[in-house]
């Protein structure tokens, strides 16, 4: 018998994950089209498609890790696995990046570029920023199917778009209005309550005469058009006063008629229990004032301007005019006392900044309370023909269990949210994104896919919020609105892996357009993974210097250490802390399997039949073990608990394996005695074989290395990645 060649004594990443990645990618076993016909039940992830602003950061990487370990784990399990990738256009932050790097560059803004020539940058902008992202991805060992990469804005997207809004305008669910919005000054753009964030502010409070009453704001410069006080109608200090009654008060700018208004949305126990309202930059008084059917008046303009009911301090902004007008009211005896401690929530935009300003606009919005017939349902408690709502839809996929949410106390979130949801306003003063598909010629009004055929028709300016094209993405990237082979085999996707800042944003709308347009479900699981946070707990942020660009921690320790450091110590829906000595021990993991392989490899010997040795009743127990043990780790695959299985197979592979079984068997491999030799030998290689299939889906790179090198497959096809499980 000959003794085995040794391989390299060192392990070397960096040479290692470029070759071993060049083995899969011409394998074409990324392609559930390629796998062997005994992979035959679908598995499908839908990537979350990464914003085309820039590179992605930690956070994204244990997006990645966490869905290639699906991937990995279902493949070897005998499942027909798709992963499919695609990108984000993200209107509203691109276009933002695009016009600031102009106006620094060029002191030009949009307008003065014009539409197409943006729209040119954009997609030059965007063009890079996606190769780097793919690069990125590409590195972090995700199997993922490239030949059926979407983009969000692609033409294909577009025409799932403009199909989606003509069938929801159909249907009654789209319409346009005048209705009160989240306006964004800096950007010049709606945006929507769920892009609101709240910040805490210290400020001044005010007490302001009116007329017989105190009412109290931190906003005086809206006030100049508030002619209704308003009172809970139970109220007991107001009870003289009767709804409807007229005063004439003393106000900013003159003498003025006010109204009293009783309501109960009015809180008895905030300030004097009295307040004017400003239906027009205000959403509960907005909601008040279409109540009693009052009067509606801008104050303030698209710029944060003020306008000429405002007299005097017309045209001026109103961050300049609050002291002007503060000085006004002091000098008519107006102001009764300021608290200069007021904390309070200040609506700023969560994109660009700014503060947000609610405006009347007239603008598309979906319904979410509207009764429709649903024609075809695999919702339960929905049948088919019957009318249903958006909303019902999305309460009932989850509540029924349809749609499993882990972990599970972000269910009671979610429908917090839902009985507190308003229509959707999805159009956007943006150029970059979908245009609204609809056409006017004088009071002529035109959905359609595609243009009206005649002259005079003009487009609609506006855009459309990028969560409609994202809200679509389970199953536009699988070919609808065709029905395509794939389609119909891999939807609903079997998880949707994303953070649980974002299950408002993204998670609801696709339960919603699904449910609407496929009466289906989108996905059947929603695994929520937290934030990950630096070593000091702190979000990664530009203004802190402490971002980490996934690549630079591959670069030194390599994929498989990365990956095994971002996936211990997790758990489904908390934050994480990612620290550079953890990956360190994980480079050394990876290390420590290799001479595991080497060690074996070395001791190996040639020419004999593996299914001839009889193992010893010793060596059976040690394998039957690693078998149990690999197939735990799957369980906990399947469950979502990626950090025990990990912790139980690095431990075991580590503390047992190397350092207790190979360290006893070392003096049976130097043996005369062949049969217990061999019995040894063949111990140790099924066991390896059970430890590098229950590893690979966490760490791929190393895994499939070592099969290679101690296993010899003679077929370039059979590797690693599509071994039973």
């Amino acid at each position: 018998m000959e003794e085995s060649k040794e391989i390299s004594k060192s392990y070397d990443p960096k040479i290692n994950d470029t070759e071993i990645n060049k083995l899969w990618e011409e394998s074409g076993f990324f392609n559930s089209d390629n796998l062997p016909k005994s992979h035959k039940k679908e598995y499908s992830v839908i990537l979350p498609p990464p914003n085309v602003t820039g590179t992605l950061h930690l956070g994204h990487a244990l997006m990645v890790v966490i869905q290639d370990i699906l991937i990995r784990y279902h493949r070897m399990k005998g499942f027909k696995t798709l992963w499919l990738p695609g990108t984000d256009h993200a209107a509203t932050a691109t276009q933002e990046r695009v016009e600031k790097d102009i106006y620094k560059k060029e002191n030009k803004t949009r307008y003065d570029l014009g539409r197409e020539e943006l729209l040119r940058r954009i997609d030059v902008f965007t063009k890079e920023s996606h190769d780097t992202i793919v690069n990125q991805v590409k590195k972090m060992g995700a199997s993922i199917d490239w030949s059926r990469e979407a983009f969000t804005l692609d033409e294909k997207r577009n025409f799932a778009v403009r199909t989606a809004f003509k069938k929801m305008y159909d249907a009654g669910l789209i319409y346009r209005g005048n209705r009160i919005v989240n306006w964004d000054p800096k950007l010049g753009t709606t945006i929507s309550d769920d892009e609101v964030e709240r910040v805490e502010e210290k400020t001044s409070f005010y007490y302001l005469k009116y007329g017989p009453f105190t009412i109290a704001t931190a906003r005086p410069e809206t006030k100049f058009g508030d002619k209704y006080v308003v009172m809970h109608p139970k109220d007991k200090r107001y009870a003289k006063y009767k709804n409807g009654e007229k005063l004439e008060v003393e106000w900013i700018n003159g003498k003025i008629n006010a109204t009293i208004i009783k309501d109960e949305a009015i809180d008895m126990s905030f300030g004097t229990g009295v307040m004017t309202i400003t239906p027009w930059h205000d959403k509960i008084d907005f909601e008040i004032a279409q109540r009693h059917n009052l009067d509606f008046e801008q104050i303030i303009d698209l710029k944060g301007k003020l306008l000429p009911i405002a007299g005097e301090f017309s045209g001026i902004h109103i961050k300049k005019a609050r002291p002007l007008i503060v000085e006004k009211l002091k000098a008519k005896g107006l102001v009764e006392k300021i608290d200069e401690n007021y904390i309070h929530s200040v609506a700023t935009s969560e994109r660009g900044g700014g503060v947000i300003e609610p405006q009347i606009l007239k603008q598309w919005f979906v319904d979410v309370n509207k009764k429709f017939k649903l024609e075809r349902s695999k919702i339960k408690g929905i049948k088919s023909g019957s009318k249903t709502t958006l909303k019902e839809i999305m309460e009932k996929t989850v509540k029924g269990g349809q749609i499993k949410i882990v972990p599970d106390r972000f269910k009671k979130i979610y429908f917090h949210w839902i009985e507190n949801l308003r229509d959707w306003c999805i159009s956007r003063q943006l150029w970059y994104g979908h245009r609204i598909p609809v056409w006017y010629k004088g009071e002529e009004v035109y959905v359609g896919t595609e243009s009206p055929k005649g002259d005079g028709w003009i487009q609609d300016e506006d855009t459309l919020d990028t969560w409609f094209s994202s809200g679509l993405w389970t199953f536009s990237t699988l070919g609808w609105p065709e029905k395509t082979k794939d389609l119909e085999f891999f939807h609903p996707t079997n998880v949707l892996e994303t953070g649980y800042d974002i299950i408002f944003f993204w998670v609801a709308r696709m339960i919603l357009m699904s449910g609407f347009l496929l009466g289906d479900i989108p996905f059947k699981n929603v695994y929520l993974h937290g934030i990950v946070r630096d070593k000091e707990g702190r979000k990664f942020s530009k203004s802190l210097g402490n971002g980490i660009d996934p690549l630079d921690i591959i670069e030194k320790y390599g994929t498989d250490a990365l990956r095994m450091s971002l996936i211990t110590g997790i758990s489904p829906g908390n934050d994480s802390n990612f620290s550079e000595d953890k990956t360190r021990g994980y480079r050394n993991f990876a290390t420590k399997l290799w001479n595991i392989g080497r060690f074996i490899k070395m001791n190996d010997v040639a020419d004999y039949d593996p299914k001839k040795i009889k193992l010893s009743a010793s060596d059976k127990k040690k394998i039957k073990f690693a078998v149990d043990l690999k197939n735990k780790a799957g369980k906990n695959i399947g469950n979502f608990k990626f950090n025990e299985a990990a912790y139980d197979l690095y431990h075991y592979a580590w503390h047992e394996f190397a350092d207790k079984i190979i360290e006893e068997v070392k003096p049976r491999l130097k043996s005369e005695n062949l049969k217990d030799k061999l019995s040894a030998l063949k111990m140790l290689k099924d066991i390896l074989f059970e430890v590098l299939k229950s590893l690979h889906p966490f760490m791929p790179f190393v895994t499939e290395a070592v099969y290679k090198e101690v296993y010899n497959p003679k077929d370039s096809k059979d590797l690693l990645i599509i071994a039973k499980w």
